[in-house]
């Protein structure tokens, strides 16, 4: 048996999220459903770094499975992406260790949330972005507010309530917000991320951009660990899973 590593870009828009659910059309289930078709039938899944919810876009998902087979790992790209949906591709394939695990073995995680200034937002944009209408943020408020949260803190007041674990201690080692044309981005990354802590950090910088919130009350709603102390978690749409990153020199990132 050997363990490949595949990169995965998905448009998140027509999925109930990544992982695998009875009746829904998931991207896990769609790469197995590739998988067992290339694998003649035999039984195979997937393990991805992480999960995404509904709607939610990825860029650099990364996955692995065991496999019997000895394809090149062209032909492994070629062949995933021939029986996968248009709206899954697998960027990038790689054989590796049999201990890496793509959840376990990462060391961190990006991710980047979209917000458009476009006065009038594209048929084309709507799934991709958050549309800002007439608002016009304060980026540098933001940009403020956003200190408060780089390093490592109980993130309890940003993470849904129904968070399964009860360590909620992560360590954001950068969060940054440019304007790119008519998008404002905010890119996060660090160890590891709680169920719609992305997503609520995004929705809190908008508010404190918005002059519903100094930015200074960010350190004292961090302190509370109390999710009804934050602002509304921002929607699934305009966040990307950007990159996962591993200690593997030889593993293409």
């Amino acid at each position: 048996m050997g363990r490949v590593k595949a990169v995965v870009a998905y448009d998140g828009t027509n999925f109930a999220g990544y992982q695998s659910q009875p009746g829904m059309r998931t991207v896990q289930s769609e790469i197995d459903k590739a998988l067992v078709k290339i694998h003649k039938d035999k039984s195979i899944h997937s393990v991805a770094s992480g999960r995404t919810d509904s709607g939610v876009h990825a860029n650099g998902q990364v996955i692995h499975f065991d496999t019997s087979l000895t394809l090149e790992e062209e032909r492994w790209q070629m062949a995933l992406n021939v029986l996968l949906p248009t709206d899954i591709r697998i960027v990038n394939v790689c054989y590796v260790d049999e201990d890496f695990h793509a959840r376990y073995s990462a060391t961190g995680k990006t991710y980047i949330f979209k917000w458009s200034y476009a006065s009038v937002h594209s048929p084309f944009e709507r799934n991709y972005s958050v549309h800002l209408g007439k608002w016009r943020p304060d980026v540098e408020k933001m940009k403020e507010a956003a200190k408060y949260l780089i390093g490592t803190y109980d993130f309890t007041s940003f993470c849904s309530a129904k968070t399964a674990t009860s360590n909620r201690v992560r360590t954001v080692r950068l969060l940054t917000l440019e304007r790119h044309g008519d998008e404002l981005v905010m890119t996060i990354e660090g160890d590891g991320f709680l169920y719609n802590m992305v997503r609520t950090i995004a929705g809190m910088l908008l508010a404190v951009g918005k002059g519903w919130h100094q930015p200074e009350e960010v350190k004292e709603i961090l302190a509370l660990k109390d999710r009804q102390a934050a602002s509304k978690t921002a929607p699934a749409h305009g966040l990307y899973l950007d990159n996962v990153t591993y200690d593997y020199d030889d593993i293409p990132k």
